[in-house]
C-alpha cells in the first residue's frame, strides 16, 4: 500500500552534434553528456553509463549518510567510489550488470564500528536508485575511526 508521497523529476536532453547531448533540469546547470569513447564519444563528457552509475552511488552516500545520522552515529567523513560493468548479455543487449561501490566511512568513535555494518546493509536496502534497477550492486566499505594521537586509523 503506497503512503501517497509520489515525487516528479524532469530533466531536458539536446543534442548538440555528433554524439553529443547538454543535459539540464528546471533549475540545474547544464552539463556536457554524450557517447562515451567506446562508442565513439568524447572522453570529457558524461555518458548515460556514467551517470547510472554516479545516480546509484550518490543515492548510496546520501542514504548510508542519512541512516548514521537518525542512528546517532557522528561521521567525520564518508566518499565513495563506484564502478560499473557494462556488458552485452547473451540474447540481449547491452546492460549494466554490476556496480561495486567502496563507501569510505570515517567516524567519530570508535564505539561505533561494530554498528556500521547493519547501518551498511540497511543503506543499500533504503536506497531507493538500488531498488530501481536490476545490476548487481556489491557494497566494498572500508570503515575507520577518526585518527587521534591515542588511537591512530585504522584500526
Amino acid at each position: 500500500m503506497s503512503d501517497g508521497k509520489t515525487y516528479f523529476y524532469e530533466t531536458e536532453a539536446e543534442w548538440t552534434g555528433a554524439k553529443d547531448l547538454k543535459l539540464s533540469g528546471a533549475k540545474q546547470p547544464a552539463i556536457a553528456a554524450g557517447a562515451p569513447p567506446e562508442f565513439q564519444g568524447r572522453e570529457e563528457n558524461w555518458s548515460p553509463e556514467h551517470l547510472f552509475v554516479a545516480s546509484l552511488n550518490s543515492c548510496y552516500v546520501l542514504t548510508l549518510i542519512a541512516i548514521a545520522e537518525f542512528s546517532k552515529v557522528a561521521l567525520v567523513s564518508c566518499s565513495s567510489t563506484a564502478k560499473g560493468k557494462l556488458e552485452k548479455l547473451q540474447g540481449s543487449g547491452y546492460q549494466i550488470s554490476e556496480i561495486v561501490v567502496k563507501p569510505k566511512v570515517v567516524l567519530a568513535s570508535a564505539g561505533d564500528l561494530s554498528r556500521m555494518p547493519r547501518i551498511l546493509a540497511k543503506a543499500k536496502d533504503n536506497c531507493f536508485i538500488s531498488n530501481s534497477i536490476k545490476a548487481t550492486i556489491r557494497i566494498e566499505p572500508e570503515v575507520f575511526h577518526q585518527q587521534t594521537p591515542i588511537s591512530p586509523c585504522p584500526l
